[in-house]
């Protein structure tokens, strides 16, 4: 009987404690649900809060001051830095960084610098290298000569034209001699010279920030100026919109450079922008580039 009863006493003892843990747990279980502690925000979370500092860190050393140092350094490298009160701006790339097509001669880099001077900013041109059609594959080379590279560290804006050559150049639609209604555009073939051109585009890219590494650096993208013509507007867009997405994948590697999209621009407006040339913006055109990059700076 003694050993029945101590036997009873025990079970009743683990039933005990059995019911204490459940309650325990299931009160624990409670505040967990209706007052969640959660681990803290890290900085930069969508909440916009700051994250606390964590338990038994001192300020300014150990993993807090880690922290804080990795986070300024992830800041530096994802937010392009404030530009200057004065900007002095240097041009390079193919015709329409020049002005190819515009009455004034002005192009958009000058319609650009007069309009931040006349904004309230004081913008400067110190050199126009843009050449009549220019390609990536010739403007790669021309970035180790002394005299651009100069040009190019003195600016604190680099504007960049440079591709629209390397897409339309082996069509035989830039030819003064070609009848683009005779034209029969592959887009295979359009599309061949896309690989080498882009790969051209990030080196032209990489080595003018080697050159400047502080400067902004302003890439006018494509806009397609046969759109018009039938037969050639579904290949060009295809090329056109091709080109534009991977210099924008590039681009977004580096938070002080800038894509100045013209694409939209001109789709719709090719009577009102292009010059009698059919290929490069008259001064209205160039004006709606100025405009974009002007805003771009703001």
């Amino acid at each position: 009987m003694r050993t029945s009863s101590w036997i009873w006493r025990i079970t009743a003892c683990a039933s005990a404690l059995a019911t204490i843990v459940l309650v325990i747990g299931f009160i624990y279980a409670w505040n967990d649900i209706n007052y969640p502690q959660g681990e803290p925000l890290a900085a930069g979370s969508d909440s916009g809060s700051e994250s606390p500092s964590a338990p038994g860190a001192v300020p300014g050393n150990g993993a807090g001051a880690d922290q804080e140092e990795q986070a300024g350094k992830d800041e530096d490298t994802t937010t392009a830095q404030p530009l200057p009160d004065h900007l002095n701006v240097t041009a390079i790339g193919d015709s329409l960084a020049k002005g190819t097509g515009d009455n004034t001669g002005s192009g958009f880099v000058r319609r650009s610098i007069d309009q931040l001077n006349g904004d309230g900013r004081s913008a400067k041109l110190l050199a126009n290298l843009a050449i009549n059609g220019m390609t990536t594959e010739a403007l790669l080379p021309k970035l180790d000569d002394k005299g651009i590279r100069y040009a190019l560290q003195r600016a604190n804006v680099i504007m960049l034209s440079i591709g629209g050559n390397d897409l339309f150049q082996n069509s035989g639609l830039l030819s003064e001699e070609t009848d683009p209604d005779a034209l029969e555009i592959d887009p295979v073939k359009l599309m061949a010279s896309l690989p080498e051109a882009s790969e051209r585009l990030q080196s032209i890219l990489q080595k003018l920030r080697a050159i400047n590494p502080d400067a902004r650096i302003i890439y006018v993208g494509l806009y397609h100026p046969f759109a018009d013509l039938k037969e050639l507007q579904i290949p060009g867009n295809i090329v056109v919109s091709t080109w534009n997405h991977s210099v924008m994948e590039i681009v977004n590697q580096d938070p002080n450079m800038t894509l100045v999209p013209t694409f939209d621009l001109f789709q719709h407006k090719l009577d009102a922008y292009l010059s009698s040339d059919h290929f490069h913006p008259n001064g209205a055109g160039y004006q709606a580039i100025a405009d974009r990059i002007v805003q771009g700076l703001k």
